[in-house]
């Protein structure tokens, strides 16, 4: 029993050396197509990351600007003026919704004072959704 144990390590010691030579060069080719994979992945998750960013800026910024044209009572009747409303409608995602408000306003001006309440924490919520998801996406040196 312990003559095949013997001859067992003899074998494997003497396949060893050829077989580490042939894989250095295997392993250093793994090493630098896996450190270039790495680096690549690297660069997608900064990428994603700075469009999940920009996404959620021009969404905060919709909505800013949205709260800030019903604030000066801007003729809604205008292209770009209703633009901006719809575009902000659509960043709400019904959360901050100006038709189900998240605090109800006594006159005079209530509408001004929900929109903006609303949008303002919309704008909030999306810069604070922003910077979490960047952190979390944002690759680690």
């Amino acid at each position: 029993m312990t003559d095949k144990g013997e001859g067992t390590m003899e074998n494997s010691s003497q396949d060893t050396p050829q077989h580490s030579s042939e894989s250095g060069a295997d392993k250093r080719a793994r090493a630098s197509r896996t450190a270039s994979a790495s680096a690549m992945a690297a660069k997608v998750r900064a990428y994603a990351a700075r469009l999940v960013w920009l996404v959620c800026v021009l969404a905060a910024l919709v909505l800013a600007v949205g709260a800030l044209l019903i604030a000066l009572k801007t003729n809604t009747e205008n292209g770009l003026v209703k633009g901006i409303l719809n575009l902000a409608d659509v960043a709400d995602v019904g959360v901050f919704d100006l038709a189900n408000p998240i605090k109800k306003f006594a006159e005079p001006d209530a509408h001004i004072k929900v929109a903006l309440l609303n949008y303002g924490l919309g704008a909030l919520a999306w810069l604070v959704v922003g910077r979490i998801l960047t952190w979390v996406l944002r690759p680690r040196s």
